[in-house]
């Protein structure tokens, strides 16, 4: 480790600090309805989808219509995609004449992107038409990002209104996020990529000439204005196969901390949304706080174990840390700092092979998944969730003190926290149980590259990722076939919508609730202390997800040789 790096680690944090409360004060007028700059060009926009819609924004939904329409829209939305996908050989802008994604990529696909995982289970340069990427991929890089906004400003609603039968309109969130800050932010985004070397065009894949002579065909694209989303949105899919690791998905150093920012921006601006619009900042900020504390913790721990390298290369003499799998122009510091950014936030971009990270190196993405995407998580998506998780903080301490637990003057009852237990147990179910099923079954052997713990690290990794709606891949695994592409995108619907149901019905239930006056024995939720009680819970139940999978080998290992199957798990 170096002094540099640290001062790389410690610019990334002051950028991300910096942008939290301006974003988060203009998010907050955006979804308040209040006036704001873009409103004079956007509000005759605004209301011209609605009377095309028939939609009445002044309408709102309870939290059970919030969630029909939520489903109701995904299930639409995968629908147009897949039909997309399949189809593309037909349809134009298909100047490599691609030919249709086989059904079940297909399905995994249109899954994954609806569910903001954007797992992706083909090379993207090799397999999809530019039509594909822009108004497949794209186009649901924007509303799975703005849909998972919409439900964490539906569950901060729950917090901040009383007696209340409405959370919000589902339709009208959606609009506002994608209208007034996805698609302004990623406009100019998109252009500042383009500055740094970025394609973006409709023409056909470029022919060069290398040095020996020899004709090399460069895959070119529509590239920068899927970046951006991808980024900003935490939606993390790739325009080509080695998505922030190749050049033209991120030329420059200067690239490589924007998108950095980027993928963070967002999310940690709703903290301050959150506290803003519960009438106290302090609440936000110690949320925040929660998150920066697991981050910082991830980041050191990375960083030292890639910078100290491992036995193995130290003993051949290759010293000054672990650069397999990286990129030279990024270095070890850029890259563990990025592994960190995009597992804590759930976007999944690389710009490093996991695969090739050291143990303790590797494992903090893995950590960082298993405890369900609460570190900043993805945009909403790690909000919503730190909530659930806040929830059950306050119950403990609830029954620390015997008395009955309240979060910012709401009874936290029976029905929140079985609704918060149902979010966070679904997690481990699908990430332990689907490990557990394909490392008995031949379909599920036949996947990873490697024997022995590695191999069993490469399926638990991916069906982690896949829970999370994570989407990065650990490396290795060979998860274009129908066992993976099915039982990934099962992880991913269910880490999905079995997160999201449970906390709009939390919003639904405290939305309907009297607001409570503090006294003297309400616990404080905006100091040190609350800060410490979250991150001990977060670790305890989220360490239900990850030590049990650090135990799962031996249990695997008997499982396959009754199953007659081999299966090193090592020791």
């Amino acid at each position: 480790m170096t002094l540099n790096g640290w001062i790389q680690i410690a610019l990334f944090c002051a950028v991300v600090l910096a942008l939290v409360k301006p974003l988060g004060l203009y998010m907050t007028r955006v979804f308040t309805g209040e006036r704001t700059l873009l409103s004079p060009v956007l509000g005759p926009v605004e209301r011209g989808l609605y009377r095309i819609a028939g939609l009445d924004a002044r309408q709102e939904q309870s939290w059970l219509g919030y969630a029909s329409a939520f489903v109701a829209f995904h299930v639409f939305g995968f629908l147009v995609l897949y039909a997309v996908l399949r189809l593309q050989a037909a349809l134009p802008l298909n100047p490599a004449e691609q030919a249709g994604v086989a059904p079940d990529l297909a399905f995994n696909t249109a899954v994954s992107f609806l569910t903001n995982t954007n797992w992706q289970n083909y090379g993207g340069e090799s397999t999809l038409s530019y039509l594909s990427q822009m108004l497949g991929l794209t186009t649901q890089n924007f509303l799975s990002a703005a849909s998972g906004i919409a439900v964490a400003i539906a569950l901060i609603r729950g917090f901040s209104r009383a007696s209340a039968r409405t959370v919000g309109s589902f339709y009208v969130d959606l609009t506002r996020c994608t209208l007034y800050v996805l698609l302004p932010l990623c406009v100019v985004y998109a252009l500042f990529l383009v500055s740094q070397g970025m394609p973006q065009t409709l023409g056909a894949s470029v022919e060069a000439t290398t040095l020996e002579g020899a004709k090399q065909t460069i895959a070119v694209g529509p590239v920068a204005s899927q970046v951006a989303i991808k980024m900003l949105g935490t939606n993390g899919g790739g325009f080509f196969n080695a998505n922030a690791a190749h050049p033209f998905e991120n030329p420059t150093a200067l690239s490589n901390l924007v998108q950095m920012v980027s993928i963070f921006a967002l999310g940690a601006a709703l903290t301050n949304v959150f506290g803003r619009m519960v009438g106290d900042e302090r609440q936000g900020w110690a949320i925040l706080g929660a998150m920066g504390v697991l981050f910082v913790a991830g980041v050191a721990v990375t960083y030292a174990s890639e910078a100290s390298g491992s036995s193995v290369l130290n003993g051949l003499g290759l010293t000054g840390g672990n650069l397999e799998g990286k990129e030279v122009r990024f270095g070890i510091v850029a890259s563990a700092l990025f592994a960190v950014v995009t597992t804590a936030a759930s976007c999944g971009a690389v710009n490093a092979m996991h695969d090739s990270f050291t143990a303790l190196g590797g494992m903090i993405p893995l950590v960082n998944m298993q405890l369900g995407e609460i570190i900043v998580g993805g945009v909403g998506a790690g909000l919503y969730g730190m909530l659930v998780f806040v929830i059950v903080a306050i119950f403990v301490a609830g029954l620390m003190v015997g008395r009955t637990p309240e979060y910012l003057g709401k009874k936290i009852e029976a029905r929140e926290v079985k609704m918060a237990m149902l979010a966070i147990l679904c997690l481990p179910l699908m990430m332990l149980g689907l490990t557990a099923l394909a490392t008995v079954l031949p379909a599920g052997l036949a996947g990873p590259a490697n024997a022995g713990p590695h191999g069993f690290s490469e399926i638990l990794y991916a069906y982690t990722s896949a829970a999370a709606n994570n989407g990065s891949a650990f490396g290795g695994l060979t998860g274009n076939t129908l066992f993976y592409n099915t039982t990934l995108a099962l992880g991913m619907l269910v880490g999905r919508f079995f997160v999201i149901i449970p906390a709009l019905a939390i919003a639904g239930s405290l939305a309907a609730k009297k607001t409570v006056p503090a006294s003297a024995g309400t616990f404080p939720t905006h100091g040190g202390l609350f800060v410490g009680l979250l991150v001990g819970v977060i670790l305890i139940v989220g360490g239900l997800t990850f030590f049990p999978s650090l135990a799962l080998g031996p249990v695997v290992e008997h499982l396959a040789g009754a199953a007659g199957q081999t299966f090193a798990t090592g020791g």
